[in-house]
């Protein structure tokens, strides 16, 4: 592809050499002639000079230099990640059902759907169209799977659960499980049905290893365009809004709420019930306790969850702790010494 095409089709200018062939994609420091990379930082532009990447996406203020071919675009990260998609495009499946496959009753299978080797499609389930189904996959009664949704090979989607349009499971993704309920009677544990159902909505990702569970009543839930990294546990009756962010290893307790274009990082644990308002942003590794309220736009850290400015304060202090003691073992050596004078 020409730096020219490039160009016209991210819908931006370019400068210098249009009719310079570019055959990839690549880090600014290791991006070669037929390469494109993209500067989106200080630290990237200091590097720039250095690169010899063929072509680099640039913001629109980038200094006019005369000898190198650039692009300049408005958001240099999301220009790169469109630009990829060209150069590395999805391999595409071939539709049909594997001969090993194996589909049940009154299931509706839209245009253009796959379904792979060993792939179970439950009675009653809706695929639409396009959509994929890899090997090994289960996915059970009464479904859901909107149109041109991806699941990975051993994705596992239980009875009763809705899945929107254009979303993708990777592999060893689970959802619908049981969430984990259960009442003491008579000095044992006794599981508390779990009858509810999960609903996905459109253009979720969730990430290798992730858990989804149903409802213990009710509906467990999944917001437009939320993404979740890989080995995300969310319990029963969670409630996760529109375009959030969850990194790896993250837990969400039973009955959480997450509003819209919340950021979690990874390792971090939610208790039960906990509310994490609107544009939030929960620092890795952090706890948040159950019932806890984190605001609308606040940034938390620690564990318990805390204000960032508390917590930078606080290991400010424990930084201080072997100094105190020192001086405080000073105070009571002289201390003593003043007693035995008197």
């Amino acid at each position: 592809m020409r730096v020219r095409e490039l160009a016209e089709w991210l819908g931006a200018t370019f400068e210098g050499d249009g009719e310079k062939d570019v055959t990839g994609a690549a880090p600014l420091e290791s991006a070669g002639a037929f390469e494109i990379a993209f500067v989106g930082t200080r630290k990237a532009a200091a590097q720039a000079e250095s690169s010899a990447a063929g072509c680099l996406l640039v913001p629109m203020d980038w200094p006019s230099t005369g000898y190198r071919t650039v692009i300049r675009v408005p958001e240099p990260r999301t220009a790169f990640a469109r630009a990829m998609s060209r150069f590395y495009p999805t391999a595409e499946l071939k539709p049909g059902v594997h001969p090993s496959a194996v589909v049940g009753k009154d299931v509706e299978l839209g245009a253009l759907v796959y379904i792979g080797p060993n792939a179970v499609v439950g009675d009653g389930s809706r695929i639409g169209v396009a959509t994929s189904i890899g090997a090994g996959s289960v996915v059970g009664k009464r479904v859901v799977l909107g149109e041109g949704c991806v699941l990975f090979p051993n994705v596992t989607v239980y009875d009763n659960v809705d899945v929107g349009r254009g979303c993708m499971l990777h592999s060893g993704v689970v959802i619908g499980a049981d969430g984990f309920g259960y009442v003491m009677d008579r000095g044992r544990w006794h599981k508390f049905p779990q009858v509810g159902r999960v609903e996905i909505g459109d253009f979720v990702e969730i990430g290798a290893n992730s858990c989804v569970d149903r409802a213990a009543l009710g509906v467990t839930e999944i917001g437009e365009g939320t993404k979740l990294d890989n080995m995300v546990h969310v319990g029963h009756n969670c409630r996760i809004g529109k375009h959030v962010v969850v990194a790896a290893q993250t837990g969400f307790s039973g009955g959480v709420v997450v509003e819209d274009y919340a950021v979690i990082g990874g390792q971090v644990g939610i208790g039960d019930k906990a509310r994490i308002q609107s544009r939030a942003v929960l620092g890795s590794g952090c706890g948040v306790l159950t019932s806890k309220i984190v605001r609308s736009g606040e940034t938390v850290w620690g564990t318990p969850a805390r204000p960032l400015k508390q917590h930078l304060e606080q290991l400010a202090n424990l930084a201080r702790l072997p100094e105190l003691r020192r001086e405080v073992a000073d105070l009571k050596r002289r201390l003593a010494e003043l007693e035995r004078k008197t």
